[in-house]
């Protein structure tokens, strides 16, 4: 029986959780709250790939007698697999603890009910799906690579206040103001990759990096993660304009992310050719390019599902943006709104369309709004059904 108390500490155990959220990748993001005579004696959380889970951080300084009839909230289902850590349905075996209360049940093939299983076999008593909605909010990006084999994808945009991303003559450099700027930070620092285009790289000379300068908050840094975790950067480039000789000029080139570069497939530019200029730090994905419709962007999304990319933030122009919209591939739409207007002839934020009649149109779900500074930041749910 689920009680309030039990509420209580797993909604502890997602707070821990969300400390993670800058480093996990591409392990879910994990908390774990051990509890003993209504006392809590231990709390974790996951921090990095191939670093102790939730669980064995929780139960790091606990004795057995310490844990031994012990209750341990935990937001997912122990693992039950040898991974680059042992099982931690095992560990929580180990520490003699008699009950665990999990968020929800991993939907990870290699776990799925097995870590439960361990736990039950071994006549530890396990309630599941406490607080269910918030510990599966924790890890989107996990949870759509397990369930839909692809990432989960996020697509930011700037627009005034009339939709335009950019004057007549294609200034834009700045729409929003510097709050809306940092935010976008946080969103970059929580994703996998962030994924642009070659005609953004050249343009505004991107770094699509993470600056601590502009965080809006304090990034996590301990013993395990000693420096800020930049995303990869994924480049649409299907005219091999980023040539090695171009990218000698280019920030985003000269930050030390690694950069992976989707090219025709009939590119002559390889891996070797950007080494040999200093660039070890650039993956070269060759893939089928329509001079005319672009790259398959179901094609590039399983190439980030190789990689183990998470959540594929997005930040690019309308034109990309639109594509990945009318493919059904995007998942959350953040715009920021400014108090501007831009006037006729400028860019439109998302060059969809022309449609002739309403059930053409996108429906969006409206999940947040929220001031950003002058700044208005909106975030729609789109409905994929093709997942």
């Amino acid at each position: 029986m689920i009680t309030s108390t039990d509420l209580a500490y797993m909604a502890e155990a997602v707070q821990l959780a969300k400390r993670g959220q800058y480093t996990t990748t591409p392990n879910p993001n994990v908390g774990c709250v051990i509890v003993k005579n209504q006392q809590i004696i231990g709390k974790g959380w996951h921090k990095k790939a191939g670093t102790g889970h939730a669980e064995v951080n929780a139960l790091a300084n606990l004795t057995k007698a310490a844990s031994s009839g012990a209750t341990a909230y935990v937001t997912l289902e122990p693992c039950s697999h040898y991974g680059r850590t042992p099982p931690c349905a095992l560990r929580l075996v180990e520490a003699g603890v008699s009950r665990v209360v999990v968020g929800m049940l991993d939907t990870n093939p290699q776990v799925s009910g097995n870590g439960i299983k361990i736990l039950e076999e071994a006549g530890i008593e396990v309630e599941v799906g406490v607080l269910e909605a918030e510990c599966r909010a924790l890890n989107p990006g996990f949870f759509s690579i397990m369930e839909r084999q692809r990432p989960f994808v996020q697509i930011k945009l700037a627009a005034s206040l009339d939709g335009k991303t950019a004057l007549h003559n294609g200034e834009s450099k700045w729409i929003t103001g510097p709050a809306a700027r940092a935010d976008v930070q946080t969103y970059r620092a929580k994703a996998s990759a962030i994924l642009t285009s070659a005609s953004t790289v050249l343009q505004d000379d991107a770094s699509m990096n993470v600056r601590q300068e502009q965080l809006n908050f304090n990034y996590p840094l301990d013993e395990t993660n000693t420096n800020i975790r930049q995303p990869h950067v994924v480049v649409l480039d299907g005219r091999a304009r980023l040539k090695p000789e171009v990218a000698t000029s280019l920030k985003l080139f000269n930050t030390g992310a690694h950069v992976i570069l989707i090219q025709n497939k009939n590119s002559e530019y390889s891996e070797q050719a950007f080494s040999e200029k200093g660039f070890d730090q650039v993956t070269v994905e060759k893939l089928e390019y329509d001079p005319t419709s672009g790259f398959d962007l179901n094609d590039v999304m399983s190439v980030c599902t190789q990689l183990q990319f998470n959540t594929v933030w997005v930040e690019a122009g309308g034109r990309l943006a639109a594509s990945f919209i009318h493919e059904k591939i995007a998942d959350e739409l953040i715009v920021y709104i400014a108090p501007k207007i831009m006037g006729q002839g400028g860019f439109d934020v998302i060059p969809l369309g022309p449609f002739s009649e309403m059930n053409q149109t996108v429906s969006l779900t409206t999940k947040d709004m929220r001031q950003v500074g002058e700044d208005i930041r909106l975030t729609y749910t789109l409905s994929n059904k093709n997942d």
